[in-house]
C-alpha cells in the first residue's frame, strides 16, 4: 500500500509514511472488509459513513504540514483511523464525531490500540472544540459547504486547516492558512467525501 499507492504517488513527508506504514488499517474496517483493508479506497463503516483511501488520509496529513509539537482538531472521527495516523505524528488530537455509535466505538479502539494522545467527543463538529483552542492544525474529514467560522478563531495563527470544500458540481480539497488573520487559501486537488451533517447545513 505505502509503496505502490503512497510512495508511487505524491508523498513524500517521511513521518506520514512511517505513521501509514505502522498504523494497522485492518482494526479499523468491518470484518466484512477486513481482506481490503489495505486497498486504496474507501470503505463502508456503517451509519452511511466511509473510512477514507489511504492516499487521501496520507494527502491531508502532509499537506496539514504537521510538526510533533502540535495541537490538531480533527471533525469527523469515523472509525479513528486518521486520527490514528494524526497521533502517530503530533503531540495532541482532538476528534468529533456527530454520529454517537462511531464516536463511541472509535474510543474504545483509539484506546485498545494505545493511542493515549487522541480525545474522542461526540458532538457537532461545526462548533470545534474551544476548551483545548487554539490548534495549530484542524482537518476535517466530510466535504463541508463552506468553512465553519467556530473552526477559523480556534485556528492558531499560522495555523492550517485542510477540508474538501463542497463546489456547484464538485468537491475541491483545499488548506487554508492563518496569515496575521487574514486566510490563505490553495486548492490541492478534487476530491469525493461523506457529507458534512448537523449546524454547517442549517
Amino acid at each position: 500500500m505505502v509503496d505502490v499507492d503512497l510512495i508511487g504517488r505524491d508523498i513524500r513527508d517521511p513521518r506520514v509514511l512511517a505513521a501509514m506504514l505502522k498504523v494497522p488499517r485492518h482494526e479499523f474496517v468491518t470484518a466484512d472488509f477486513k481482506e481490503h483493508a489495505y486497498a486504496d479506497a474507501p470503505l463502508p463503516i456503517g451509519k452511511d459513513q466511509t473510512i477514507s483511501q489511504p492516499y487521501i488520509v496520507a494527502l491531508m496529513t502532509q499537506v496539514a504540514q504537521l510538526q510533533p509539537t502540535d495541537r490538531v482538531l480533527e471533525i469527523g472521527t469515523g472509525s479513528g483511523y486518521q486520527a490514528a495516523v494524526l497521533a502517530e505524528i503530533v503531540q495532541e488530537v482532538y476528534t468529533i464525531e456527530i454520529i454517537e455509535s462511531l464516536a463511541s466505538d472509535s474510543q474504545v479502539r483509539l484506546k485498545r490500540l494505545g493511542y493515549g494522545n487522541v480525545t474522542v467527543k461526540h458532538g457537532d463538529g461545526y462548533r470545534g472544540w474551544e476548551e483545548f483552542a487554539p490548534f495549530d492544525a484542524i482537518l476535517l474529514t466530510a466535504a463541508a459547504p463552506k468553512i465553519p467560522k467556530p473552526l477559523i478563531e480556534q485556528l492558531k495563527e499560522g495555523g492550517r486547516m485542510v477540508l474538501p470544500l463542497e463546489g456547484f458540481l464538485f468537491q475541491s480539497l483545499i488548506r487554508i492558512t492563518k496569515e496575521q488573520g487574514q486566510l490563505k487559501r490553495e486548492e490541492i486537488t478534487g476530491v469525493r467525501f461523506v457529507p458534512m451533517t448537523g449546524t454547517v447545513r442549517k
